[in-house]
């Protein structure tokens, strides 16, 4: 049968070393799916996350693909996605924001609101998507609490609501204050924080006397944001004016709980959704689903491929053919399964809301819809324009096949924008990225998952404008730019820099000269 609980689909997203991929694994320890929480950083003989799979992930400490896990937790499913801090890779966090029906944005207690962080608020901001913001690292020193709803407030325009309020300031957590009950939640350490933290509520006359000074200060600044009127409304939070906010420690599983409850009470279920014609699809109408990412090499032992679907409107079932909207091919789905980060298992039924994996669905793209009964087509995921421009060539011509594979593998998953010209031929492509780390993975994957090393030669392309048949004639053989062909058909102009790409535009107002979306924003 169906398993029809109530869902709960969201991503974590921050700045780089925020936190976020400690806390996507404290979640799954306090939902006791694992036993024991891994560092992020893997140092000495602790575990690297089960989100960061990756050789290059668990070497760095940093997350450079998304990742899906589902668990069930007080008879809720919970679809959770790790995504990339860093900007470099924010192509692939935007696409998991389109999959997504809320998302949790960790904030450094220490350094505050840094760049991607509020680049991130603004692209929730634009699609509409209900965050919720937890201080993580309050078990360091850092900013005080009143400050950083200061911050919020000011740069973000959110009015932040704060469902719990820390009991010590940050360096001393002691634990919180739950301003929907006026309990004291107090937490206790535990060994490397790799198990869960135990917790004690108590009311307020139950305070023991070592903690009544940081309590006393707690409850004078919930008073305050009382008279400020800083509680949650649940529509306002939805329509996107408020951000409900809660103090943690990732690394010591201090909150965690609170978070997972607040998840299941106010993060919204998943809803109807729009096509590009402007269709409606009700969860309740036939299966339809959405591909947002596309990854291989997750299992060293098999040539897997896995395209990852948000299941929009109705129930899966395992081998029920769909039909492909873009190709209006019909193809069967007997290989698919759930995922838990690298982890993967066959799944029988899926519900609005969970996130699926297609097995060597090679038809599927980034993007692409597939649908039962009444056509529906769900709008495309956008490329970001990229700033970092190299010729790729293989390092042993003699693994050219090997090379080519790779090259298109890496294309079909977003990991670059390959761009192709008559001139520079197949042997050549230019490899496009927002961030040149991008290019790291792809000398890493190709080298170890391809068994093709690849040399890059640098180009001084800096500026990317969307052109034409007709813009591409007319800029062929123009000195500073050069047009290419992306694989979706998109032709791209480069140019050295901002100011040959204005002059251009300015002497050529007949042609086609469109911007792309920029990175992270």
């Amino acid at each position: 049968m169906p398993d029809t609980r109530p869902r709960r689909t969201f991503a974590v997203i921050s700045h780089p070393d925020a936190g976020k991929s400690t806390l996507t694994e404290a979640l799954a320890l306090h939902a006791r799916v694992i036993t024991e929480a891994g560092a992020v950083h893997g140092k000495g003989d602790r575990r690297a996350t089960v989100s960061d799979w990756m050789a290059m992930e668990k070497a760095r400490g940093i997350s450079i693909t998304s990742a899906a896990l589902q668990f069930v937790y007080r008879d809720h499913v919970i679809n959770l996605v790790d995504t990339p801090g860093h900007s470099d890779f924010s192509e692939d966090t935007y696409r998991v924001l389109s999959a997504v029906d809320s998302a949790v944005m960790l904030v450094d207690a220490g350094k505050g609101l840094e760049p991607q962080t509020l680049k991130l608020f603004k692209v929730c901001a634009l699609r509409g998507i209900p965050v919720m913001t937890v201080i993580n690292k309050w078990d360091r020193p850092g900013l005080s609490a009143l400050e950083l709803m200061d911050l919020i407030q000011e740069k973000i325009r959110l009015r932040p609501t704060p469902l719990t309020w820390p009991v010590g300031e940050a360096g001393d957590f002691r634990g919180v204050l739950d301003r929907r009950t006026g309990e004291f939640v107090k937490y206790t350490r535990t060994a490397g924080g790799a198990t869960r933290a135990p917790e004690r509520r108590m009311a307020p006359d139950q305070v023991e006397e070592a903690d009544a000074l940081p309590w006393s200060t707690a409850v004078e600044e919930h008073e305050l944001l009382e008279l400020d009127e800083a509680d949650h409304d649940q529509a306002r939070f939805l329509s996107g004016e408020t951000t409900p906010v809660m103090f943690a420690s990732a690394l010591q599983n201090f909150g965690v709980a609170q978070l997972l409850d607040l998840l299941l009470d106010i993060a919204p279920d998943p809803s109807a959704t729009t096509g590009v014609d402007g269709t409606v699809r009700d969860t309740t109408d036939d299966f339809s689903a959405f591909v947002f990412k596309v990854q291989s090499g997750m299992n060293n032992a098999h040539r897997d491929r896995l395209a990852y679907a948000r299941v929009v409107s109705g129930t899966f079932e395992r081998g029920m053919v769909v039909t492909h909207a873009g190709t209006g091919k019909p193809f069967a789905t007997k290989f698919a399964q759930s995922v838990f980060g690298r982890d993967t298992a066959a799944v029988e039924s899926a519900e609005p809301g969970d996130i699926i994996g297609f097995v060597n669905a090679q038809a599927l793209r980034v993007g692409d819809t597939v649908y039962v009964g009444d056509p529906i087509e769900y709008p495309p995921v956008p490329s970001f324009a990229p700033e970092h421009f190299v010729t790729a060539s293989a390092g042993d011509i003699g693994r050219y096949k090997q090379f080519r594979r790779g090259i298109e593998q890496l294309d079909q998953e977003g990991v670059v924008q390959v761009l192709r010209s008559d001139l520079r031929g197949d042997q050549n492509p230019v490899l496009a990225a927002v961030g040149p780390m991008q290019f790291e993975v792809v000398e890493d994957r190709m080298t170890n998952e391809f068994n093709s090393p690849i040399r890059f030669s640098r180009l001084d392309y800096q500026v990317a404008r969307r052109t034409d048949a007709d813009g591409a004639a007319a800029l062929a053989g123009k000195r500073g730019v050069e047009v290419l062909e992306r694989s979706d058909g998109t032709r791209l102009a480069l140019f050295v820099d901002q100011w040959r790409a204005q002059v251009t535009a300015r002497d050529n107002p007949d042609i086609m000269l469109e911007a792309l979306p920029a990175g992270g924003a």
